[in-house]
């Protein structure tokens, strides 16, 4: 990538895309909890942008529309295919039932089990194969090749990310006043997206990214500032299971990003039950960890207006069941 301009959308293409998808994803709510503020601590006001209450139950759903509302005839005509561990592929197949275009979505064996309902529920068609979303990523590749399906990567699609940069628009037109963003990076997107809009809206806004210990290939990849893939990614937080990194958004993150945090399992279980207890409203692990990773940095941040993202709510009840009885 071209060093002088690593960034793969501008804030005019946030704005096309918010556009193109505001017929079928409504603004979500961004809200203030004052039992939220007081178990963070150290002066913090916490602002928490509500995705887990989007249309599917993420904000993949904002990339997916964003994606397919900008698709030509002849590919709406031949269909899409996505690998996903679950959100990325809810929101596709949702934006293609919308839209009547064919989805095909690739899961690793043993996804969760709701979310693989949720895409058939849609009318996507379901291909579970591989070990992991990597794997899954392979797969959906291949029938890429072979049914000569457009490919809707979670991450790696200007058209994702620029989908992704959509809640930052609404989180700063709502509150220009804070003065960081804590979210969840998986493959990037939010954080790229996010990053695109400050640079254009509020340059002095940080940025900065949190991933599980178990899964923290662009977690180390950042602080050693070259691609660190990993062998596996171990983690209940399924929507940050990586094992690398991507083009489009790892040299943004690597340039943008004010720091970049690894938090355990457990950190990310706490945090959950936390959003549960003083919002009354459910995260997935994914969805948790922005507000774990402001938990590991609180210190830094003191006295700091700062903006987490619930990502998502899409968990299943027996890992739902696991966290609530401290088990994770």
């Amino acid at each position: 990538m071209p060093s002088a301009s690593p960034w793969p959308i501008s804030l005019a293409d946030a704005l096309a895309a918010e556009r193109r998808i505001r017929p079928w994803v409504p603004e979500t709510p961004l809200r203030r909890y004052p039992t939220l503020d007081a178990s963070v601590g150290d002066g913090v006001a916490v602002y928490v942008k509500h995705e887990n209450l989007a249309p599917t139950g993420s904000f993949k759903v904002r990339n997916a529309f964003s994606v397919l509302t900008a698709l030509s005839p002849e590919e709406r005509r031949r269909g899409v295919v996505a690998a996903t561990r679950g959100n990325h592929g809810l929101g596709v197949a949702c934006a293609g039932a919308a839209l009547g275009i064919p989805v095909t979505v690739c899961v690793p064996f043993g996804n969760n089990p709701d979310k693989n309902a949720g895409m058939r529920g849609y009318g996507a068609e379901l291909v579970e194969e591989g070990r992991d979303y990597d794997e899954s990523v392979e797969t959906a590749a291949r029938l890429s090749r072979e049914r000569g399906l457009r490919i809707v990567h979670s991450t790696n699609d200007p058209g994702v990310i620029a989908g992704a940069a959509t809640l930052t628009l609404e989180t700063l037109r709502a509150a220009p006043e804070l003065d960081a963003l804590v979210v969840s990076v998986g493959g990037g997107s939010q954080a790229v997206g996010a990053m695109t809009v400050a640079r254009a809206w509020k340059p002095d806004l940080a940025v900065y990214g949190v991933q599980a210990e178990g899964a923290p290939a662009a977690h180390d990849s950042w602080h050693a500032g070259e691609p660190r893939p990993t062998a596996s990614a171990d983690t209940f937080a399924d929507g940050l299971a990586t094992r690398g990194v991507y083009d489009l958004t790892f040299e943004p993150m690597r340039r943008g990003l004010a720091g970049f945090v690894a938090v355990s399992d457990a950190a990310i279980a706490a945090a959950l039950r936390l959003l549960l207890e003083t919002t009354h409203t459910l995260a997935e692990g994914a969805g948790a960890a922005g507000l774990a990773g402001l938990l590991a940095l609180r210190g830094r941040l003191a006295g700091r207006r700062v903006g987490v993202v619930a990502s998502g709510a899409n968990i299943d009840r027996a890992t739902l069941t696991r966290v609530l009885a401290g088990e994770i």
